[in-house]
């Protein structure tokens, strides 16, 4: 056994052998169950700042569960994070921006068969949309430009205020703005910085690193490019090429689908890049030479070097934002904002 399985092994133990107060202290109320010190105490705010390194979430890990700011601000609380990549839709939301119609045309259709371990899931298969259909997207686009290009600033500062009298603080904004119109790219980055982000998080590209750019580097700011299985499947993918297109790009190093798709210590790429690195996706995953390769999996269960990687950021001081990203699945009797509970606490165990 090699050290680093033998730390993880280890780390795992230490995990796993407090489930038994895990399982006592569920039936506890929230208030004194696993809530961060520092929301419990007076004129004190959230902190998931552990050992030096920034724990948050990606809000799309709660994508099963009600949206809303609001709701994001509660679960947070829940959580005891106080640093989020904060996904767009429930910002624009609170903003005031329209119905999209594509929500309902979608939940109208019956979901894509699950994928099998390993794979990846299908993608979601576009209906044939009829005329009316048409023209309700037509005018919800036109309505969306409108809405953005004319954004209320008051409305956003009172979305920054409901963050930050929780202490939470949205360090991206996932926009994903790269095939906008100049002025809603424009609206983009500026409602980002309005909310005290430091970014705008788009999946990566080349097409897109060269659109965002300049815009990012107008407004002071970075657009940050997040990667899922590039690196095993794009012959010769590197960060370098993206690197000399601006200073003002950046990355979400999204080191669990690294990991289960080329089976390479996520740390090589943290040492070559950490000073382009903004933040990582963390999750737990089996590599990709394993029985069931490349599936998600509950922290602690999968292969991925998780405390290698957490332990590197710590030890180096590296000011990388270190967001959990929950993707395995969640059993009927839990739900998304306990698994990502339970994600901190381990992330915490690690650090602390």
């Amino acid at each position: 056994m090699n050290k680093n399985q033998r730390t993880k092994n280890q780390s795992r133990r230490r995990f796993l052998g407090n489930s038994a107060a895990l399982a006592a202290a569920s039936m506890i109320p929230f208030n004194y169950a696993f809530t961060n010190p520092s929301e419990t105490e007076a004129g004190k705010k959230l902190d998931s700042n552990f050992g030096g390194v920034s724990i948050g979430t990606i809000t799309y890990s709660w994508r099963s569960m009600p949206g809303g700011l609001e709701n994001i601000v509660k679960y947070c609380k829940e959580c005891g994070i106080s640093s989020i990549e904060l996904m767009s839709g429930d910002l624009e939301t609170f903003l005031g921006a329209p119905e999209n119609p594509m929500t309902a045309i979608f939940k109208s259709m019956a979901p894509p068969p699950p994928p099998k371990p390993g794979e990846k899931p299908a993608p979601r298969r576009r209906p044939e949309f009829t005329e009316e259909q048409k023209a309700q997207i037509e005018k919800y686009n036109q309505q969306m430009t409108t809405f953005r290009v004319d954004v209320d600033m008051n409305k956003v500062a009172a979305a920054r205020k409901l963050l930050d009298d929780a202490g939470i603080k949205a360090h991206i904004v996932k926009f994903s703005p790269s095939r906008w119109a100049d002025e809603e790219i424009e609206y983009a980055f500026k409602v980002a910085k309005a909310m005290g982000a430091r970014g705008v998080s788009e999946e990566i590209s080349e097409a897109a690193a060269k659109k965002l750019a300049p815009f990012a580097e107008k407004h002071g700011m970075y657009v940050v490019f997040h990667q899922h299985m590039q690196f095993a499947e794009t012959e010769g993918f590197s960060y370098d090429p993206y690197i000399a297109v601006s200073p003002a790009i950046m990355f979400n190093f999204d080191s669990g689908h690294f990991w289960g798709s080329t089976g390479i210590h996520p740390n090589e790429i943290l040492k070559k890049y950490h000073e382009r690195i903004f933040s990582i996706h963390i999750k737990d995953k089996t590599g990709p030479d394993a029985e069931v390769p490349n599936t998600n999996q509950v922290w602690g269960q999968g292969q991925m070097p998780l405390e290698d990687v957490l332990l590197l950021i710590k030890k180096e001081k590296w000011p990388i934002y270190c967001d959990i990203e929950l993707e395995y699945e969640i059993k009927p009797w839990s739900d998304a904002v306990h698994e990502v509970k339970t994600c901190v606490n381990y992330a915490r165990q690690i650090l602390m």
